[in-house]
């Protein structure tokens, strides 16, 4: 499955966190998404190669997670101990089907806007 957002769109993140939206170039290989594309839900059980980037277009001091069930990933949350313009995480987890996920900015109050072209992306692979 990958998604994406190549919008250039603005998020207003808060500090309990906020989705990322990520309706773009979607293919999602069994992989469901909600109406808004930011919850995605695991077709089969297996272990999975999940992947993700944020590029916002000014260094942003905030933190960045993959959840599972709107519960971190350990091993997916980036939280830089200065503002930075790339976040960018990589894990290797077993899923169940019907589990979801959902890439999310945390940690800051303000709007973060996503580069056009390269804004955000999810991928998860299935290995086993």
């Amino acid at each position: 499955m990958n998604a994406s957002n190549s919008t250039g769109l603005s998020i207003a993140v808060v500090l309990g966190g906020t989705n990322v939206p990520l309706p773009s170039d979607q293919n999602l290989d069994g992989f469901t998404a909600n109406g808004t594309d930011t919850v995605f839900t695991v077709p089969v059980t297996g272990t999975y190669l999940i992947t993700y980037r944020v590029n916002p277009t000014v260094a942003v001091l905030m933190a960045s997670q993959v959840l599972r069930n709107g519960t971190a990933i350990p091993g997916s949350m980036l939280s830089p101990i200065a503002s930075a313009t790339s976040y960018e995480a990589t894990v290797i987890t077993p899923l169940t089907a019907g589990d979801t996920l959902s890439l999310q900015l945390f940690g800051v109050v303000a709007a973060v806007a996503l580069q056009s072209g390269a804004g955000a992306s999810l991928t998860v692979v299935r290995l086993a």
